[in-house]
């Protein structure tokens, strides 16, 4: 029985476990900042309506994850771009964020209250502000990896500048 010799690329798996290890490093960045989301959440809930609260623990986290994310999830770290980056970013969490409390107050109207009524407020609180969350954390790896520490050329068009080094 002869034997055959088949020819793997070796870049493939790499890239594989790059995407991988990105993906990874990115969840562990952006478990971090839905452990502030929710906890500063929490505490801002004492002062505001749900979807204010929502609001104020999604900001909060998104400033406290800017520089994890940049560093640790995506490498970026070294690319001269933090101002550019910090505004691609801030725009994708502006974006993540009308999903997570679209999603969080859709899911706490339209599933919490009327399927669960005899479970406590906060739980269905809580729970419908975790579902609008994973959804977030979708919008917010996707954004962030085609847009944020990509170069794409959109800021300098956007401000005018053309030509004007890397972003």
């Amino acid at each position: 029985m002869p034997h055959q010799v088949i020819s793997v690329n070796s870049s493939e798996p790499k890239t594989i476990e790059v995407k991988k290890k990105s993906f990874f490093t990115f969840f562990l960045t952006a478990l971090l900042g839905a452990t502030v989301n929710f906890i500063s959440q929490i505490f801002y809930r004492k002062a505001f309506n749900f979807d204010t609260s929502v609001l104020l623990g999604y900001l909060t986290a998104t400033v406290v994850s800017f520089i994890p994310t940049k560093n640790y999830a995506f490498s970026a770290k070294e690319t001269g771009n933090t101002g550019r980056e910090a505004v691609k970013f801030l725009v994708i969490a502006l974006i993540a964020w009308g999903v997570q409390v679209g999603t969080a107050v859709a899911t706490l109207e339209w599933v919490a209250n009327p399927y669960f009524p005899s479970v406590s407020l906060f739980w269905r609180e809580k729970t419908s502000h975790v579902v609008g969350m994973g959804f977030s954390f979708l919008a917010n790896y996707f954004g962030h990896k085609l847009l944020t520490f990509r170069s794409t050329g959109m800021y300098d068009k956007f401000t005018g500048r053309s030509g004007r080094g890397t972003e």
